[in-house]
């Protein structure tokens, strides 16, 4: 089967109306108290996507069109360059669509990005539910490569579905990302998966198991190699990517000093774990080895409450499932997509859960509402349910695409839309290959590049902004604006990033002009 690169896009000009870049960040820097025009910030939070998994067309973004082809092959664990991609195992389609794309409809692919959905190709719509991927603490440091990115295929568990790309110029937040501003230099805030960064997105802090060595998460720990980086490979282990999956001596959720990174389930109702026999109802079986206990480290919630700015948490079918429990394929809630609910503070029963842990309604109605009536916090998180939310293997690219967009559409006719700053993002890669290199940091991340867009009427208009960030910038910008204590996770971020003499990461404000009237 012959698979087409992508196309390469024409670069376009850097900003349209409002002043100059250079100019509007200077201003910005001059008058910090401008930001005081932003009331609301909305954070809405994807699933699972790279930047140039749907972006590596973007015109005057830093996508494939440079990429030189050497920085496009994929090494093998022995470090030699593989002669073709190894099949996706299992196929690419996710079961139950039809028709599937089998596993041997994908063997003998080039070694080289491939489009999955190019018509002389496999010719899959966006609408399509494809295979899932790994997407890991450790196997997503050892994909990076210290930043070559060239063992995402030795390191999966999908063969070739890493290097699948899609056309994302068909999709409805394309059009978003041109009216508005674009960052192509937007890392994932910590190595892996969905939990982790869910946990960075409020806390920029890895969740602990006190003495998890003599708790049922025990079997958990992780059996790593010295370099404290990379799993230790099973003495079974296939030795080529082609002949097979990475086995590893001990792929757990907890690190050897037992801190939480890979898919734990909340202590509190909702969670993928039941209560104990003749425990309390709204509370998870602490003996379950997955349910982590309750966290205290401060979050931005606590940050926000404390200066008393107004907040909220809308978990899509938040309610539904709490009150008919959890329903496939719709609306396929996803317990650990709802961080504050590991945390001590927002515990059932508490003040701070019935005030900040709201109902984002189904298919967003009740988040929607309140956007509508103009009613939403300073700060409104929101969550899409499973069904669109865009993640590999149960939910498609185009359904989520489609709700994020109409959420938009709504936004800006909202009330509070005159004073407002939306970021969409990805929580994380979901173990899909992008070509840039990670700012180097902490033990914890940054980790792959991820989309990122800033929709605001004070937001730069068709501009791509190359400023290095990560998930953690939109807690530098709610920390600016609304003059909170600093995070620790942030100050260890900052400091780690400095000391390899990079550039600081941004807080959002380089997407911004500041004198643009109203």
């Amino acid at each position: 089967m012959r698979i087409n690169m992508i196309a390469t896009a024409s670069v376009i000009g850097a900003a349209i109306g409002g002043l100059s870049p250079a100019l509007a960040a200077g201003y910005n820097d001059r008058h910090p108290n401008a930001l005081n025009l932003i009331d609301t910030v909305v954070v809405i939070y994807a699933e699972n996507r790279s930047f140039d998994n749907l972006y590596g067309s973007f015109p005057g973004a830093d996508g494939l069109q440079g990429v030189s082809d050497a920085a496009l092959i994929q090494l093998d664990r022995d470090n030699t360059p593989l002669r073709e991609l190894p099949p996706v195992w299992g196929g690419l389609t996710a079961k139950g669509v039809t028709p599937p794309v089998t596993q041997a409809e994908t063997e003998h692919l080039a070694n080289h990005p491939y489009r999955v959905d190019d018509p002389q190709g496999f010719n899959l719509p966006l609408g399509t539910i494809t295979h899932d991927l790994w997407h890991r603490f450790y196997q997503n440091q050892m994909q990076i490569d210290g930043g070559k990115n060239d063992k995402f295929v030795a390191y999966a568990d999908s063969g070739a579905m890493v290097m699948g790309l899609w056309d994302g110029s068909k999709t409805a937040m394309w059009k978003v990302a041109q009216k508005y501003t674009l960052a192509d230099e937007f890392f994932m805030g910590g190595f892996g998966g969905s939990f982790f960064n869910h946990q960075w997105l409020i806390c920029a802090c890895a969740p602990y198991y006190a003495h998890a060595d003599t708790s049922p998460a025990k079997p958990s720990v992780a059996v790593v190699d010295p370099d404290g980086v990379s799993l230790t490979l099973a003495a079974n282990s296939p030795k080529s990517a082609i002949d097979g999956i990475p086995k590893f001596a001990g792929d757990g959720n907890l690190t050897p000093d037992f801190y939480a990174v890979n898919t734990m389930q909340p202590p509190y109702q909702p969670s993928g774990n039941t209560p104990a026999k003749n425990a309390d109802a709204a509370t998870a079986d602490p003996a379950n080895p997955t349910t982590l206990p309750p966290q205290t480290e401060p979050t931005i919630g606590d940050m926000l409450s404390l200066k008393h700015i107004s907040w909220a948490w809308y978990g899509g079918a938040w309610q539904d499932v709490l009150d008919h429990g959890n329903k496939t394929p719709v609306p396929n809630f996803q317990y650990h997509h709802q961080p504050f609910n590991y945390y001590a503070n927002f515990a059932p029963g508490t003040a701070a859960r019935t005030e900040h842990l709201l109902d984002g309604g189904l298919a967003g109605s009740q988040f929607i509402k309140a956007i509508d009536t103009g009613t939403l916090p300073q700060v409104a998180f929101y969550k899409p349910q499973g069904d669109l939310n865009e993640h590999s293997g149960y939910a498609d690219i185009e359904a989520g695409d489609a709700h994020i967009a109409d959420i938009i559409a709504h936004l800006e006719k909202s009330p509070q839309w005159p004073h407002m700053l939306v970021i969409v993002t990805y929580d994380e890669n979901g173990g899909i290959w992008d070509h840039a290199a990670p700012p180097k940091g902490d033990r914890w991340g940054p980790g792959s590049r991820i989309p990122a867009i800033i929709v605001s009427p004070f937001a730069r208009r068709g501009f791509v902004d190359h400023t290095p960030m990560d998930t953690t910038s939109i807690l530098r910008f709610l920390t600016k604006r609304f003059e909170l204590p600093t995070l620790h996770g942030i100050t260890v971020r900052d400091d780690a990033v400095a000391s390899y003499n990079q550039p600081p990461l941004g807080d959002l404000t380089s997407a911004l002009d500041m004198t643009k009237s109203q």
